[in-house]
């Protein structure tokens, strides 16, 4: 799918879809857990269909219609040859791995895109130690065994999401376990919105430093009836693209929905777009980000690699270098994203390099425009709607499609916004 992008600025007001970093979070505690669970999430995605499509294969009854998602926990129905598709959501596949060892299932993943590149070690290794059998071939990933309770390490310096896969599943073995993060934490907010979802579904974890002690059983099965609706907060980072188009913007952008109180850590964008120098305003439930004088910055991605792409959009216009730094995880992404944004803006005529470990970007008054590869990753092609608004020429994007990934209507909440050279302030919410 190709979409056309018209030049120039935005303004308007618009709704963000659930967060996928949270629905992922919740679904599988309401699938493990021992009473029935139904999710409010707007906007249910390609990575969270993954999540969804997975469980009910492990066991759990999963209902998806329209933005309700009704959970059942596991019934142990099945635990011999399970196929678990995880698309290409990484979050898939590092949370329900170390939960797949726990429950003693016996079966495969099947991993697209360039998910089967994308590092497993040192999870790997400490699931073999603890009892699993693991191999790869080409995108199937077979595993089998049980885990057992015990002492688990894990280095927090080279995924988040192995160290949530872990808490994930140590609840469920029969044993006490210990798990010790070591070195640096790298996206410390993200294993902070998981041990909120363990908390908020009763498992007992213990946590002082970077240490956890983990009752075996910790998932309740006691109670009966369904509890409340749970509803899934608007996702932070499907936001930054229309608050950085905002900053983009002489009229203004307001987004709809957010808490700045968030666990997410790509909630860093709102000071980082003020780092740039663009204004921003927040009332009851809206957020509005409009155009200042846009000036370079240094900015540490260690904790944000998403938002990245999304960054370097806006320091294209911002008078100045931009140095974006610490972010060489980002080259084992959907695509390599420090190549690929370098590409598209380049595409677009911005004067972007790569360093080693991130993005170095020098800002114009406007960019030319043009044709534009997505590199099937969502972030890119989102990332490229957003430079449009400093463009003097349209910017067509091919392979637009893989936005559903993240952000399902990504292109009709985009469209629905007006264009405005400069125009009057955009409307607040009432």
């Amino acid at each position: 799918m190709t979409e056309t992008i018209l030049p120039g600025p935005r303004r308007g007001s618009v709704s963000i879809p659930a967060s996928k970093s949270r629905a992922h979070r919740l679904l599988i505690c309401s699938a493990l857990r021992g009473r029935p669970r139904e999710l409010i999430c707007e906007g249910i995605s390609k990575d969270i269909e993954a999540t969804a499509a997975c469980l009910r294969e492990m066991g759990s009854r999963v209902e998806i219609g329209g933005d309700r998602i009704r959970v059942s926990p596991d019934t142990g129905a099945r635990r011999e040859g399970v196929t678990l598709r995880c698309g290409e959501s990484g979050s898939t596949l590092r949370f329900l791995l170390p939960v797949a060892g726990a429950m003693g299932l016996t079966g495969e993943f099947v991993l697209e895109g360039r998910l089967a590149e994308r590092p497993l070690q040192p999870l790997w290794d400490v699931l073999c130690e603890k009892g699993m059998r693991l191999s790869l071939e080409g995108g199937r990933l077979s595993f089998s065994g049980q885990l057992r309770p015990g002492t688990y390490e894990m280095p927090g310096n080279i995924s988040s999401q192995f160290v949530s896969g872990l808490l994930f599943a140590l609840p469920l073995l029969t044993g006490e376990s210990e798990l010790r993060v070591t070195g640096k934490v790298e996206s410390a907010d993200y294993i902070a919105m998981t041990e909120d979802a363990l908390a908020q579904f009763g498992v007992p974890i213990e946590k002082q430093g970077w240490t956890y002690r983990i009752p075996g059983d910790g998932y309740s099965k006691n109670g009966r009836g369904e509890e409340a609706p749970l509803r899934v907060e608007a996702d932070w980072s499907s936001a930054a693209f229309f608050l950085a188009l905002g900053a983009l913007s002489p009229a203004g952008v307001t987004v709809l929905g957010m808490d700045p109180a968030s666990r997410q850590g790509d909630r860093r964008i709102l000071p980082l777009l003020e780092a740039f120098g663009a204004r921003t305003e927040t009332g009851d439930g809206w957020i509005r980000v409009s155009a200042g004088e846009l000036r370079g910055q240094r900015i540490d991605a260690s904790g944000i690699p998403d938002l990245v792409p999304v960054l370097a959009a806006a320091a294209a216009a911002a008078r100045g270098e931009t140095v974006i730094e610490h972010a060489e995880r980002l080259r084992l992404k959907e695509s390599d994203r420090l190549k690929t944004t370098t590409a598209m803006l380049t595409a677009l005529g911005a004067d972007i390099r790569e360093t080693e470990d991130g993005l170095v970007i020098r800002g114009k008054e406007r960019l030319r425009g043009g044709k534009v590869s997505s590199f099937n990753d969502h972030r890119i092609a989102m990332s490229a709607a957003v430079a449009a608004a400093v463009c003097g020429e349209p910017v067509v994007i091919e392979g637009a499609e893989c936005t559903e990934k993240s952000f399902p209507g990504f292109w009709e909440k985009l469209k629905g916004l007006g264009i405005s050279e400069q125009g009057p302030q955009a409307d607040r919410p009432e």
